[in-house]
């Protein structure tokens, strides 16, 4: 991945014609966006609806991006197994990824044909870059035969060397889909443990984290418990051990968010990076989040004006080797058929 973002694209001016274009928006976010700084947001999210319209393309948006993306200008939202499996389904021309670099190196290799742009180039993975396609060849040669299973958060030269992928979401079903006694699970070692305590399948780690994720402590959340009883925690199983372990539920983002939907908690904690509950405060008011803000650099390089600016010029394009990419295509398309 080529770290060359260019300059940051001039802000657009206030304008009250574009408030009144985008009054919609506002009206979803008011409780997460401070009034003083809607006028800054307004007429970035009105270019880029137009722009949209232009170039016939959609904005994939993670979980993890900011309210006024996420709620702004996202035609497709959702965790990475979502996003991979809508991005397949979509009839746009342009993708544009809100998200991370491997998010939209897996948009590219579902839809190859595609024009696929990343609004920063320097938007990473701390567990991408864990794990390199030489380690992967390492470990097949340390356990012959044995199945690896890549979690989406590696890059597509990982991916290539890859027997299937999972997400967060998906993983013990995608390891015991295989039928066998052993897999290799990489890179996120915590996401491995996780998986290696609900399924009988022995599971052979790799030892990259998240740096978000890994932050988080057992301690920290039976602190937050004591001083405030009626607290609901849910936990990424990219956390440690003891920070599950003191959950009351775990999952992916998108399960974190059906059970907030689905149980509506008095008041909730979710130890994940901390844009996600003000995603979903906007939506659901009633419910009080607990938020000690633990962000993630790389998604917060995405931001309304990279996103106008990347439409604007069709640039920064994701771009595979081919080789890589018909290699890499393989174990995503077996991960979408799992589920």
């Amino acid at each position: 991945m080529t770290a060359m973002p260019g300059p940051a694209p001039t802000l657009l001016p206030c304008s009250r014609d574009a408030e009144a274009r985008v009054a919609d928006v506002y009206a979803r976010i008011k409780d997460v966006i401070p009034p003083m700084e809607w006028p800054g947001y307004a007429p970035e999210i009105d270019a880029i609806r137009a722009l949209k319209r232009e170039r016939n393309a959609v904005v994939l948006a993670h979980n993890y991006q900011a309210p006024e993306i996420f709620h702004g200008v996202a035609d497709i939202q959702g965790d990475s197994l979502a996003l991979a499996r809508q991005a397949a389904d979509c009839d746009a021309d342009v993708l544009v990824v809100a998200g991370v670099h491997f998010m939209a190196e897996t948009a590219k290799l579902v839809n190859p044909d595609k024009t696929v742009l990343i609004p920063d180039l320097r938007a990473g993975c701390s567990l991408a870059e864990s794990i390199t396609a030489e380690d992967v060849r390492a470990l097949r040669a340390a356990h012959p035969g044995v199945p690896v299973v890549t979690y989406v958060n590696t890059s597509a030269a990982v991916k290539a060397e890859s027997d299937i992928c999972c997400t967060s979401g998906n993983a013990v079903a995608v390891v015991e889909s295989l039928g066998v006694p052993r897999v290799i699970v990489l890179p996120d070692g915590y996401l491995a443990h996780h998986v290696a305590r609900n399924t009988a399948v022995e599971v052979i780690p790799w030892t990259g984290t998240c740096e978000v994720h890994a932050r988080f402590t057992g301690a920290e959340v039976e602190t937050f418990r004591a001083r405030f009883p009626s607290l609901t925690v849910l936990a990424h199983p990219e956390c440690p051990p003891d920070v599950l372990d003191a959950a009351d539920h775990v999952g992916s983002t998108a399960q974190m968010i059906a059970y907030v939907r689905r149980e509506r908690p008095e008041r909730v904690f979710l130890v994940t990076e901390c844009s996600m509950s003000d995603n979903i405060a906007a939506e659901l008011p009633d419910v009080a989040f607990v938020k000690p803000c633990t962000v993630c650099p790389h998604m917060k390089r995405i931001t309304l004006p990279r996103i106008r600016h990347a439409l604007e010029m069709l640039a920064p394009r994701v771009e595979l080797d081919p080789d890589i990419a018909e290699r890499a295509r393989r174990p995503v398309e077996r991960m979408l058929a799992v589920g």
